[in-house]
């Protein structure tokens, strides 16, 4: 009875427009009405299905301007400085010099025990393994691996990491490490009771580290005693900001080779 009903109304709607001019026209204002609606929500359902599609074509178009970039040609830095350490002298007044690479540090952790960082430079730039590596703050590291264009490097804050190190007030000894917790400290053992240390003496390599020598590590935190032996053990904060370091100087001891290769040539005299 109800679909009678609707069609015997459409009946009549369409007899009653074809027989009025006026209504005739009210019906069709609101079928284009509906129609309209129906067309836009059409249109929409359309659009919302192409949306892949435009998205492909965005990717596409993003990759093709992102390749037109000048950073895209960049080629790892192959330039050099040279620095005279004028505080090691020999006899005749002739400096010892250093070769400082710059480098772009392109990977960094700070979170592990056994953190590295990654250098946009390598063998074809100059860099070797054992190489060590500053900052514009002070150390960062140790060359370990080496391929074409990057370095890998052990990071300070790596539980392997010793560094021979000094009080710059006073010359007084000891070895600095890293105990793997907060990345803000490292530690230096080995310091004699005698030494008379106090809270903010700068920490400095040595003449004996990797490093070239009185390169801040940095700044005297807290002074522990040991009770079971002779020594201090101080709380050092590093120098180098490991958070937000960008840039880096790999360091190419001209006469490492040499003081190596002399340090472990073995005694082959005879014994009497």
């Amino acid at each position: 009875m109800f679909i009678c009903f609707i069609l015997l109304q459409i009946v009549c709607i369409v007899l009653l427009s074809n027989s009025s001019k006026t209504h005739q026209a009210f019906f069709a204002a609101q079928a284009n009405e509906v129609t309209g609606k129906i067309d836009k929500q059409y249109s929409g359902v359309k659009d919302y299905l192409a949306l892949k599609q435009e998205n492909d074509k965005l990717q596409l178009e993003n990759a093709r301007l992102l390749n037109m970039l000048k950073s895209d040609y960049e080629a790892p830095d192959s330039t050099i400085k040279i620095v005279i350490d004028t505080l090691l002298r020999d006899t005749l007044n002739r400096p010892r010099k250093y070769t400082f690479l710059p480098a772009k540090v392109v990977g960094n952790t700070v979170s592990s025990q056994s953190n590295y960082l990654m250098l946009e430079r390598g063998s074809k730039q100059g860099v070797k393994k054992n190489m060590s590596v500053i900052s514009p703050q002070g150390i960062v590291g140790v060359v370990v691996e080496v391929s074409e264009n990057y370095s890998k490097v052990m990071s300070l804050l790596h539980r392997n990491t010793i560094v021979s190190a000094i009080i710059k007030k006073n010359n007084s000894s000891g070895i600095v490490y890293w105990d793997g917790t907060d990345p803000h400290y490292a530690y230096m053992r080995q310091v004699s009771k005698s030494a008379q240390v106090v809270k903010g003496d700068t920490v400095l390599t040595s003449t004996y580290s990797t490093y070239p020598g009185f390169i801040s590590i940095g700044t005297v935190e807290e002074i522990k005693v040991d009770a079971t032996s002779n020594f201090y053990v101080l709380k050092v904060k590093t120098s180098t900001n490991f958070f937000n370091i960008q840039h880096a100087y790999i360091v190419d001891n001209v006469r490492y080779e040499e003081q190596t290769i002399l340090a472990n040539k073995k005694d082959i005299r005879a014994v009497e």
